[in-house]
Formats: C-alpha cells, structure tokens, sequence
C-alpha cells in the first residue's frame, strides 16, 4: 500500500550574538553577524484564503501547487544555490566531499549476493564494479549439489544469464526505479514494473528469458503488484486510478493479442487492491486493503474465468493473509474468535478447506501464546515459517506441515514443536530472502543491526541447523570485526528447542560501538522503545552531539539496520538514538499513535529527546533529529511545540502541510490517509489535524534552529509545494537571523524515494552530515582524535 514513506565562504557559522536562541542557551558559540550573510531567497506571496469548518485563513503560498508555475521553478533552482553554498562552507569547504569520500570507500568496489536456489535455477543480483545499481541474473543449477554450486558459482564456470540491468535502464531514461519482479514458475518469462520519472506511474513488461525480447508492455500507467498463474500463461496485474489509489485487477494472456481482462474493481475509495498468488501457484488472492482492515478474495490458478470466492467480508480494524496448503486455506488473522467478540489482540492461525463452499467454515490452529506474537507466515511443502516477536525483538521459527491437531482445541505454539532460529541476542532487523521455491526445505534470512553488518544466513528447516553464506564487507573495518555466536533469543521459552551442533559465529561490531535498547517514559507514563547507538572510544558523556530518528506511521517499524554511513559520525562521537514512537509496530502501537492519538508520537518522540539530554548522552545544545516523509510531519510538530529542544533538524521529503494536504480529496494519498491522521470532513478530526500540522503551527518571531528540508520535484506522495511552502513561512513569519540556517535542497528529477544508486546515496548523506556539522558549529573539528580502527 501506498504511503508517504526520509553564497561560499560567508556561512561559517549560523548564529548572531543577537539571536534570542543564542542568548538563552549561553554555551552556543558566537556566531557572526546574519547581515554578513547573503540572503536567502525570498517566495512571492499571491493573496488566497482557505476555509473550513466555519474557520478561514491566509496561505499566501499556495500557488506552489502549481508545479508548472515557472516563478516555482525559478524559486526551486535559486534555493538550491543557497543550499549547495550554505553546506559548501562547511569545514572550509570541503566538508561534504570528505565525508562522502569516506562513505565511498567503505564499500566494496561491488557487491553480490549469494545464489538462492529455485527449481532448475540459482537466482543472485550483483552490482558491477564502479556501477550505482543492480544486476538480475542466473545460472542452472549443478546436478552435483549446492555446496558444488556455490563454489562454481563463485568460480564463474558456470554461465551466467542477465535477465535485468538496472544499470541499462537508468542509463537509457536518465532515473530508475524497478517496482515489483516476477519470475514465471516455468522460469520462463520476467516480469517487472519500471518507473522512469520519479513518479512513481510505473510501467509494466514481460521479457521473454528465452529469447531476451520484451514480449508484452502494457499501455496501462500506474501499475503497482503482479502475480503469476500456475500456467505461466496468464500474468496479474493491478492499475491504479487517478489518485495513485490501486484500484482493479487485471489478468492479461501472454502470446495473445487479447487486451487484458478486468478481474476485479473496489469502488471503496478508502480500499488499495493487491493481487498475490499462493506460494504453490494453485490460487490467486485479492486484498482489498484500507490501512486497518482487509477484505480477502481467492479464485483458481487455472480457472480464472470462474471469478472469485469471497472468503471474509471487511472488519474494522481485522485484517487477513491467506496461504494455501495441501488442500487446507491458511488464514493468519486477528478476526474475533467467536461473533459476540471483538478483534483479538494480535493475530492467530486459523484454516478452512479450499473449497467454494466450504471457505467460512474456520477452524483455529495455533494461538501464539502469552508472550509471544505472530507477525507474519511463510509456508513450504513440509515446514510453516512463523514471523514472531517476542518483547520487542523479532524471531523466526518453523513448524513441521502438515498441521495435525485437533482443531477443536487450539493448541498454543509450542506443542506444534516448533524449531526457533538462533539469531544474535541483540538483533534489530529481519528481513527473509525471496524463498520462492514451495519444494524447497531451506529459509534464507537477512539478519542485520547496528552493530551486525547485513548477514545471509540459510536456515535447514528439516535438519534444523544453519549455514552462514555472506556478510557485508566494511572495507575498513573488516579487521576489527569481532565475533559473536547465534543464540536463541527465546531463553523463557526453552521446549523443544534445538541445540545447534558446530556452533557458527560471525562478525560483530560490539567491541567498537554500545548499542543498547532501553524504554522511557513518555508524557501519559507508557514506556517508548529507544535503541541508542555511539562508538565506546569516542563519545564523551555530557559532551558529545546527537541525533534523533523517528517515523511513527502506518505501522513501519523504523529501520536500525546495519548501516556503513553511520561510521562518519561514529567516529566523530556522534550519538545515534531510534525512537520507536507510537504510530509504528504492530496494530495497538500503531493505532495508539493515528488520527487523535498522532500527539502521542509526537509526545513520546520528544521524550526520548529530552531522556537523551537528560542522561548525558548528548549535550543539550548539540541535539538533532531527522525524520523522512511522514517522519518529517512528526519532527517539524515537535519543533513547533518544543523549539528548544532540537538544535538542528534535517527533514527529508517531508509531510509538512498536513491540514491542507488533507483537505484535498483529489491529490494522491489523500482520501486513504484519513484513516491514518484522520477525515478533515469531520469537525473533531479536523481540529485534531490542525493542532499539530507543522505548515499551521509556526510561531511568529520565535527562533527556530537549522534545518534542511530535501524534497523531489517529481513526487507524488509528498507534493514538492509542501517543502517549498514551509521553509517560505519559516523565512518570513520566524526569528529573522535563525531562520537564514533554515535551507531547502530539491531533487530537480527523482521521486520520493530519490535515485537509490549506492554511491549517489552516499553523496546525499554526506551533504546532510555536513549541514548538521555546520549547524552546530563542529564542521571544523572532530571532537578528538578519530579512533584508528574508525578510521
């Protein structure tokens, strides 16, 4: 589903001594005079009044609506010259490139992964050396075993096929961005959805890996999921409507002229389509989604024309994922239990026959257990792999299929035996491999954290062992790697657990870096989740800067995943924190933080930035935060209600101009973000809007600290307006000499998830280093010494 998903030489510093903000908090360092400083661009202002619910206001800036408004693009180009000379100051101006030459050089000139196997096949992506993107290929698969595969793959002796080059693409329209990628199951056929703009209108084709042609292209834009049949013949597809709403399902027949088919229409405006295909490819599923709840339809791989079974009818906040086995549909669900109850708590397993007549008949399985909650499944021929999560930290085990019990009595998880994966103790990140072959009896996991470079381990889910395949090279840090054996993480739940025989270890950053979770209190006593990261060697208690991240949206959990980057400020001491605020995680957290409740992420994000200054962790004028799309609406709401506490911020594509986003049924996301932040339409949710939107909520003459606002000309899920907008405000309602550090940087052809090329990424994050460093008046030094084996 769609959602809002982060002049030289003058600029040394970004304070006069004149500024309240410097006043107040003594310790700052003086900072010239702003009249040095060449001013930034002024927006014109075009007379426009807004009117609802009986109340009316001024936005002289809503003229930025309009893209093609050359004054716009007039605008955009003179504040990204402010922008390139504000942070090409930095450090004497050559900050920025250091940085990003450090970044560049912790990664390895390319990157591979490791070969998967399915059916005939082993599938891998690679990035070529000195190349920003991807590689799709494969080899057949040796008859003499994976093990003899992987060293032939490794070898190159075996032939490699290309099946898709994001490099060519990119080269050829100048920005890429590949969506969904589907193999057919005869392995024949490729199909995959291309955006070339930025905005997100994807394309689909099909290539023919036979004969390397592109058999099919739909003249159909805004193409979204794909799925294939059982006979490789007929490809699925949804289209989006004019809002970018996913809204119909189509099947077209492949060697044929025939257009393709409508399979399927929701009228619902609130409801976002996707079409799936059961892990064995012998039916196809249909979720009519709205951000909550779920509405779940099957029809026959092979008898498409016989249209769809209904299985349950949408309920409000019930939400539905279908697998099939061996006769049996599998229903991971947080329905009622019975008619008389409401939702349960988290989600159980339930199963029917896959039989039209027999598909409302539910029967439970396996109910989680007290402590423990089902996340998520995957299903094989003979093994059900559970997504689990276990008092914040995430878990993966597997059950032997099929399921025999006695469905009379549901049984809790353990007494199905289930094997629980050993992981690092301290893992933040899960993510499974593609594991599309049903046959297959190995599970393949990404297993990473801040302190763990990306692993890729492959679970033997019948012998009940591991193997490590691969981790992240760290150029400069590979010798400093220490190593960590695999635990359980399930030390309260012990039955039936299985010791791993040849105990493999791998690499860990721990020595180097303290990387703890803790909770704090936040403003109504509920304990947030803070995951605080900083090298051993170089913070300094009391003294060292910080920064903040935060999302606290549409359930997303915010990402602590191994990131090479993050080494730049590390060494310099730097704190990094992840506060994972309410709005996020799993459906009560992130319900907790939607429509009236979202002043609870907002709360809680600030309580987590005060506990930070508070313990010492971070000096108090040294805090920053960052917060990317609808993290960027969560950050620029704490700023307005606590505007001391942030000493500079950056805001990446950021949701800003909520109150009059929302009052526009016709722009993308619009009508489905209402049950997230709420229906305008509706008096109370109106006024629970407005008490927080950033765009509404600036204070006149108050002093606001640094911050840099990235955007994307061309994206559709957070209009451009809404950047350009704010910082225009900021520039001409706030602290006059504060708000000359206030700066926007726009992406003139990239969408809302920028260009995505490994080395192009690091280059933005350098700039974004190096304006924080600015900000806070530390671009000239390092806060000691660098460690060497930071280095």
């Amino acid at each position: 589903m769609l959602r809002r998903r982060p002049p030289t030489g003058a600029f040394l510093r970004l304070f006069a001594t004149s500024c309240r903000r410097s006043s107040l908090n003594p310790s700052r360092p003086h900072l010239p005079d702003p009249a040095a400083l060449s001013p930034p661009p002024v927006a014109k202002k075009v007379p426009f009044t807004v009117s609802a619910h009986g109340r009316s206001w001024s936005d002289p800036y809503q003229w930025m609506r309009d893209t093609s408004d050359p004054d716009l693009a007039a605008l955009l180009a003179a504040e990204n010259a402010y922008a390139d000379a504000f942070v090409g100051s930095a450090g004497g101006g050559g900050l920025r490139a250091r940085l990003a030459a450090e970044m560049r050089a912790r990664l390895p000139p390319s990157a591979v992964t490791p070969p998967q196997s399915w059916g005939p096949w082993l599938y891998y992506q690679y990035v070529p050396e000195g190349k920003e993107y991807p590689v799709l290929s494969r080899k057949l698969k040796p008859s003499r075993g994976l093990g003899r595969a992987l060293l032939d793959y490794l070898s190159g002796s075996e032939k490699e096929q290309v099946l898709l080059d994001w490099n060519e693409v990119a080269e050829k329209n100048g920005y890429v961005h590949i969506g969904s990628c589907r193999i057919s199951p005869d392995h024949r056929f490729l199909a995959y959805t291309v955006d070339a703009s930025g905005g997100e209108l994807f394309s689909l084709e099909v290539k023919d890996l036979q004969s390397a042609d592109v058999i099919f292209s739909s003249p159909d834009k805004g193409i979204v999921s794909l799925a294939w049949a059982r006979n490789s013949e007929n490809l699925f597809y949804t289209v989006c409507d004019e809002t970018l709403r996913p809204n119909q399902v189509f099947c077209k027949k492949l060697q044929s002229d025939e257009a393709g088919f409508l399979v399927f229409t929701e009228e619902d405006v609130n409801c976002c389509v996707d079409i799936t295909s059961t892990k064995d490819f012998k039916y196809m599923t249909v979720n009519s989604n709205t951000r909550t709840s779920s509405e779940a339809f099957v029809m026959e791989s092979d008898n498409v024309r016989e249209g769809l079974w209904p299985i349950r009818k949408r309920v409000d906040k019930v939400q539905y994922f279908l697998e099939h086995h061996n006769g049996f549909f599998y229903i991971l669900t947080n329905a009622p239990v019975n008619d008389t109850e409401k939702m349960t708590e988290g989600y159980y397993l339930a199963r029917c026959r896959a039989e039209k007549s027999l598909v409302d008949r539910w029967q439970i399985v396996v109910f989680p257990g007290s402590d423990c909650a089902i996340q998520d499944m995957d299903i094989f021929q003979d093994n059900l792999v559970l997504f689990l999560q276990k008092n914040g930290t995430p878990l993966f085990c597997s059950v032997n299929m099929p399921i025999d019990v006695d469905v009379q009595e549901p049984k809790e998880l353990n007494d199905l035996n289930p094997w629980y994966f050993p992981i690092p103790s301290d893992l933040c990140s899960i993510i499974p491999g593609s594991n599309n072959d049903f046959m297959s009896s190995t599970y393949r996991l990404v297993v990473s954290s801040p302190v763990i470079p990306d692993l890729t381990v492959d679970y033997d889910l019948r012998k009940r062992t591991f193997t490590i395949l691969h981790q992240e090279e760290v150029t400069s840090l590979s010798a400093n790697l220490g190593t960590v054996g695999l635990q359980s993480n399930v030390s309260s739940i012990q039955q039936n657990l299985q010791l791993v025989e040849n105990s493999q270890s791998w690499g860990d950053l721990s020595k180097l870096f303290s990387c703890k979770r803790i909770k704090v209190m936040s403003h109504d006593g509920v304990l947030i989740p803070l995951v605080i990261l900083y090298s051993r060697e170089a913070h300094r208690h009391g003294d060292s800067p910080g920064i903040l991240y935060g999302y606290g949206a549409y359930g997303e959990d915010l990402d602590k995943s191994w990131c090479s980057e993050r080494l730049s400020l590390l060494s310099r001491g730097w704190v990094l924190a992840f506060a994972d605020v309410r709005g996020g995680g799993e459906l009560s957290w992130h319900l907790a933080g939607t429509k009236a409740n979202k002043i609870n992420s907002i709360q809680d994000f600030a309580a987590c930035g005060m506990h930070l200054i508070k313990e010492g962790l971070v000096h108090q004028n040294r805090l920053c935060a960052i917060g990317c799309s609808a993290g960027g609406l969560l950050v620029g709401a704490v700023i307005n209600m606590f505007p001391d506490l942030f000493s500079a911020a950056v805001l990446k594509v950021p949701f800003l101009d909520i109150c009059n986003t929302m009052l526009d049924p016709t722009l993308p996301l619009t009508v489905l973000d209402y049950e997230e932040f709420g229906d305008p339409n509706i008096s109370a949710e109106f006024e629970a809007i407005c008490s927080y939107s950033p765009y509404d909520n600036l204070s006149p003459g108050a002093c606001y600290p640094p911050v840099l606002v990235t955007a994307s000309f061309n994206d559709t899920r957070v209009g451009i307006w809404e950047a350009a907008k704010w910082v225009a405000k900021v520039r001409d309602i706030t602290c006059t000499s504060c708000s000359h550090s206030v700066i926007l940087k726009t992406n003139m052809q990239s969408g809302h998830f920028g260009e995505g090329g490994r080395f192009m990424h690091c280059d933005e994050t350098a700039f974004e280093y190096a304006f924080l460093m600015k900000a806070l008046g530390l671009d000239d030094i390092t806060m000691g010494p660098i460690p060497e084996a930071l280095q």
